[in-house]
C-alpha cells in the first residue's frame, strides 16, 4: 500500500510565492524577523487565490460570494433580518448590503417587508425561489470547497481549521486594541 501523495508542509512552503518574498527580505534586512510574513502572507495569498477562483458553483448560478453570503445568512438564521442585521451577519458594510439586496430583490430571490411601527425599517426574507437556490447550491459549493482543500491530508485540514479558528477568535477579540 502506498502512502498518500500529500507533500509535507515544510516541502510545500519551501517553494511557494511567500517563501520567495521572505528570502528576498532576509537578504535586504537579515536582522528582521520575517516569521509573521510567513503566516499573514500565506493567509492573504490563499484568500486572493480563492477569490480569483470565484467559487465555480456560485458563478454558474450567477452569484458572487458576497451575494451568496447574504442569501445564506437569511437561510441559516431561519427568520427575517433587517439590512443592519445582515451587515453584521456577513461582516459587510451597510452600503454593500444595500447594493447586493437591490440586485437580489430584482432577481426575485429576496423580498422586503416594511415595518408596521417604523417605515424606515425593512425586514428581509428569502423568497421560495431564493430558498430553493440556496438549498440547491450549498451541497455543490461544499463539494467544490472540499475539492479545493483535497490537496491537504484530512488531519492537516483539521489542524489548519483549528489554528485558523484560534487566530480568528483572538483577532475578533483583540484587533481593535492593535489598531489604537
Amino acid at each position: 500500500m502506498t502512502a498518500p501523495r500529500h507533500r509535507t508542509a515544510t516541502a510545500a512552503a519551501a517553494d511557494d510565492t511567500v517563501s520567495a518574498v521572505v528570502r528576498q527580505w532576509r537578504v535586504v534586512h537579515p536582522g528582521l524577523d520575517t516569521a509573521p510574513m510567513e503566516v499573514i502572507g500565506r493567509v492573504n495569498r490563499c484568500a486572493a487565490l480563492l477569490q480569483q477562483a470565484e467559487d465555480a458553483p456560485l458563478r454558474r448560478a450567477g452569484l458572487s460570494r458576497p451575494e451568496f453570503d447574504l442569501l445564506g445568512a437569511l437561510r441559516r438564521t431561519g427568520h427575517e433580518l433587517t439590512p443592519g442585521e445582515l451587515a453584521r451577519e456577513t461582516f459587510s458594510s451597510g452600503a454593500a448590503v444595500t447594493k447586493r439586496l437591490k440586485q437580489l430583490t430584482e432577481r426575485g430571490l429576496v423580498e422586503r417587508r416594511g415595518d408596521t411601527r417604523d417605515r424606515r425599517v425593512a425586514h428581509l426574507r428569502l423568497t421560495d425561489e431564493g430558498r430553493e437556490l440556496v438549498d440547491g447550491i450549498l451541497p455543490e459549493q461544499l463539494a467544490y470547497e472540499k475539492a479545493v482543500l483535497s490537496v491537504l491530508a484530512p488531519e492537516g485540514r483539521h489542524e489548519l481549521a483549528g489554528l485558523l479558528g484560534e487566530l480568528l477568535g483572538r483577532l475578533e477579540g483583540s484587533l481593535g486594541a492593535l489598531r489604537a
